[in-house]
């Protein structure tokens, strides 16, 4: 049987090459599909993130970015704009609303698709057709970037600008005399469009292999071939007029609190609780990289005695500065080093494909059999735990996960065993599918307990259809993800007491309250003389903060109509 496989292989192959770009997208596309509209909004990033642009449409401001009341002056306008462009298109289509959460996932899905294609364009300079193909099909097949792509927020559309520049970049570095002035504007066009997207992390990237490069040749002809007179000045003016635009609006507040709060709040403490020990991405990315990061791995020992070879000096350059200024950060999230993914996909496609590679040391080939084997166990005992945690049952993604990770790991460890690595890889890409299937379709929307959200907002149209949000609020639970599910005017409230005094403040109010603030609430209602009738109870899993809760709807009793 495995004769059978490695002969499909060879076959696969030649075939990809005549299409190359339409078969990493028709793989990209059964990778990431399944969950993309069935997933509700996730909290807390991308209920954000959707929720700040939908008020850019509600209020037409496309200048100030806002959370309910709240400023949000962490990340540049970007994606929100694309987010705004993706949920127009899907209304003047009549193919969903803003109240949907996919059209805003629509810019990370695209994001990652050209992360993926700009990989194999550019990569081929680099490593070869072949090789360039593979790696791509590796990102593309990754656990984080397939997460990724799911999720309303920047970074899969930063990563689709850093590849194209850094793309850009080694063109340059390898062919000085031919990257024209045309290369040269698009180079600065796409690292002033990823300053737009987050700030300075894909010039970052870019500066720091130029200056890694340098470092290590001692000279620079790429430099002078880059245009950096007319090139730097470009960059700006792409994101200027905004960023003057936001300090006007913001009266300067979005620059102290993005600069001065969130970027070096996230240099100097671990922000968020997300504090991670040195070398917390080597861990992570055995995990983030699934299923081909054994293969990067073990490409690493090779790829570094191999550094005088001018196209894996530039990888390497793209990859180690980058990586360790990251380690270096307190703050540590593991798509933090999503952009030097394309970098380390390339390296392991290369030395996938190359008949005289190295064995890497023992310690790291085991290494990434843990990361492949653990993954995919931990996937598929996701798959089936999880709904039978909390829906006692089992969802039909957990058998699916199950045999498929199965399959995968019995197929990927053949070919391995055989020395036909670049078979491993491909298999690996393509036997992923069904597992990311099991997982995003076949459980994660079906655990309703974790939902809750979206079945508050359920149960407020039952009790109360056609309630306006400002005549909502609700204690004890305000994760962004409600506030999206149910309106932008929602009353987020503080105590038990609050969510008294809201219902009795006017006529026809509705209250959530949580089992947290009951107590309060009932103390006060009493207190105030208030007929509270119980209209809805949903109970279920914050997971964002690990805890059961139950939300119980309350309105007067004298008031029979929404």
């Amino acid at each position: 049987m495995l004769s059978h496989v490695l002969a499909a292989t060879d076959r696969v192959m030649p075939a990809v090459e005549r299409r190359p770009r339409l078969a990493l997208v028709l793989l990209c596309l059964v990778l990431w599909l399944p969950g993309f509209f069935s997933i509700p909004p996730s909290d807390r990033d991308e209920a954000r993130f959707a929720q700040a642009t939908r008020q850019m449409l509600e209020t037409g401001d496309h200048v100030r970015i806002r959370y309910q009341e709240e400023e949000r002056n962490k990340k540049p306008v970007g994606i929100h704009w694309l987010q705004a462009t993706s949920v127009r298109a899907a209304e003047v289509l009549h193919l969903g609303w803003r109240g949907d959460i996919w059209p805003y996932r629509v810019p990370s899905l695209l994001g990652a698709l050209l992360a993926v294609l700009a990989t194999f364009h550019w990569g081929r300079a680099l490593v070869g057709r072949r090789a360039a193909w593979l790696g791509a099909a590796m990102l593309g097949s990754s656990l984080l970037l397939m997460v990724e792509a799911h999720i309303a927020k920047t970074d899969a559309a930063l990563l689709a600008s850093v590849a194209a520049a850094m793309g850009l970049f080694g063109t340059c570095y390898l062919r000085p005399g031919s990257f024209g002035r045309r290369d040269a504007a698009a180079f600065w066009l796409i690292l002033g469009v990823s300053i737009l997207l987050k700030g300075p992390i894909g010039p970052m990237v870019a500066l720091l292999a130029g200056l890694t490069l340098w470092a290590a040749d001692r000279q620079a002809p790429w430099w002078r071939a880059l245009r950096p007179a007319w090139g730097v000045p470009l960059m700006l003016a792409v994101a200027l007029p905004w960023l003057v635009a936001i300090g006007i609006a913001t009266e300067g507040r979005f620059f102290s609190q993005a600069v001065g709060g969130d970027m070096l709040g996230k240099v100097g403490a671990g922000e968020e609780k997300h504090w991670g020990p040195p070398g917390f991405y080597v861990l992570s990315f055995a995990v983030a990289a699934f299923p081909g990061a054994w293969v990067v791995l073990a490409a690493l020992p090779g790829a570094w005695r191999d550094r005088l070879n001018p196209a894996t000096r530039f990888l390497l350059a793209w990859v180690v500065p980058a990586w360790l200024l990251f380690e270096a950060v307190q703050t540590k999230l593991p798509h933090y080093v999503l952009p030097m993914f394309p970098a380390l996909m390339l390296l392991g496609a290369a030395w996938a494909l190359d008949p005289l590679r190295r064995v890497p040391p023992r310690w790291l080939r085991w290494l990434g059999l843990a990361s492949l084997v653990g993954v995919a166990v931990g996937l598929a005992v996701l798959a089936l735990a999880l709904p039978w945690r909390l829906v006692s049952g089992l969802a039909w993604g957990g058998p699916v996960a199950l045999l498929a990770g199965a399959a995968l790991l019995w197929l990927v460890l053949q070919l391995r065993a055989r020395g036909a690595f670049a078979g491993a890889v491909l298999a690996g890409c393509v036997l992923a599918a069904p597992v990311y299937l099991g997982v995003m379709e076949g459980v994660l929307p079906h655990v309703r307990a974790i939902w809750v959200s979206e079945r508050l907002a359920a149960a407020l149209h039952r009790a109360a259809p056609g309630l306006d949000p400002a005549r909502f609020g609700v204690t004890s639970y305000a994760e962004p993800s409600m506030v999206f599910a149910i309106g932008t005017a929602t009353h987020l409230l503080r105590t038990g007491e609050d969510a008294a005094q809201f219902l009795g403040a006017e006529p026809g109010r509705v209250v959530a309250v949580g089992d947290r603030a009951e107590a309060a609430f009932q103390r006060e209602v009493a207190r105030l003389g208030l007929a509270a009738r119980e209209i809805g109870m949903v109970t279920g899993l914050n997971y964002t903060r690990g805890r059961f809760l139950t939300l119980q709807l309350y309105r007067l009793a004298s008031v029979s109509g929404g």
